[in-house]
């Protein structure tokens, strides 16, 4: 069969095997080319979506990017996070901004209001309000940080393993969490640790654990029922990818985010069931620093000392407040739903 010769270039040729036409190179560019494509009819081109590539590193932007992207523009994550982090500074170096010492009381000063040195006056021990109410932030914090984590990696364990192997094991840790659900948490609390006589934070927060994990397991199920049903895995699955990996790289990457934004409500939630605890007196004990411990003790006499009990329940307030400020934040960034 004879050799045709190509086209002139610019025209169409004629309808090859099969009855489809055939394009030279450069008109074939130009059709495979978006109709808002710059050059193309003079139009601009369309806004990138959330997949397009970053015009800074040239690679796709993903969730955890745009998710910062969208954090940092955030009035309330900025003024969250900057509370959050005097919370921690002063956690960790308490006697930066308050030189005394907590424990340090005298009768003679008891109820006395704001005085040179004491701006927050003192309780009815004769305790530096101000003082303690700076230590208290370190029990407050070490209480919902160590909870929060202790929850989120029990729950995240048990719930992904649940989802993803399903069958009689989900069925019996789902039975397991109604049983746990069912358990108010203060009654829980006061039954529990009122045997308890150790004054360190360890017993609150592992009753804290004892009763958190059954919500962050729910979440983190659900959340890998929902990933195992991509395509992604489909993939991994039918090129061999063991249940292991597939778990570890492909499902618990994409599942994490709503463990991550409960663990952050929640956390705000766990301070202030420490301070709860610590007020009936079956949380931490003296001579432990408590903001709930402080709260208790000025009840009695609110009306002669106000300030004994505003200072430590405004703490208090603040920095659950803060908490759970950020982790509204990041439940609106890391949800595509919102996007």
């Amino acid at each position: 069969m004879p050799e045709q010769p190509f086209p002139p270039e610019g025209a169409i040729a004629g309808a090859g095997p099969g009855g489809a036409m055939d394009l030279t190179a450069s008109e074939a560019g130009t059709l495979e080319r978006h109709p808002r494509d710059p050059g193309a009819d003079g139009s601009p081109a369309p806004p990138p979506g959330p997949d397009a590539p970053d015009p800074a590193g040239g690679r796709p932007r993903s969730l955890w990017s745009d998710a910062w992207r969208d954090l940092r523009r955030n009035p309330v994550f900025v003024v969250s996070s900057l509370i959050i982090l005097f919370l921690v500074l002063i956690s960790l170096w308490p006697s930066a901004i308050a030189p005394g010492n907590p424990l340090a009381c005298d009768l003679a000063k008891a109820q006395q209001g704001s005085g040179p040195g004491h701006p927050f006056g003192y309780d009815g021990q004769g305790c530096d309000v101000y003082t303690r109410t700076v230590y208290g932030a370190r029990t407050s914090v070490a209480v919902g940080v160590l909870a929060t984590l202790g929850v989120a990696v029990l729950g995240s364990v048990l719930g992904a393993l649940a989802g993803f192997f399903g069958g009689p094991w989900d069925a019996v840790l789902s039975r397991v969490t109604d049983i746990f659900f069912a358990i108010p948490v203060v009654l829980g609390g006061l039954v529990l640790l009122s045997v308890v006589t150790s004054t360190s934070v360890w017993p609150v927060i592992g009753f804290i654990v004892l009763l958190g994990w059954p919500q962050i397991s729910r979440i983190a199920r659900g959340a890998v029922i929902t990933a195992q049903q991509h395509d992604y895995v489909q993939a991994a699955r039918a090129l061999g990818a063991s249940s292991p990996r597939v778990l570890l790289r492909h499902i618990a990457p994409n599942a994490v985010a709503p463990v991550i934004v409960v663990s952050t409500i929640a956390l705000g939630t766990y301070i202030a069931l420490e301070a709860t605890l610590s007020y009936l007196g079956v949380g931490l004990k003296p001579p432990s620093v408590s903001w709930g411990i402080d709260i208790s003790a000025a009840s009695p006499y609110v009306r002669n000392a106000p300030h004994a009990l505003l200072w430590p329940s405004g703490a208090l307030a603040v920095t659950v407040l803060a908490f759970i400020m950020l982790g509204d934040a990041v439940r609106d960034a890391l949800d595509p739903k919102l996007r």
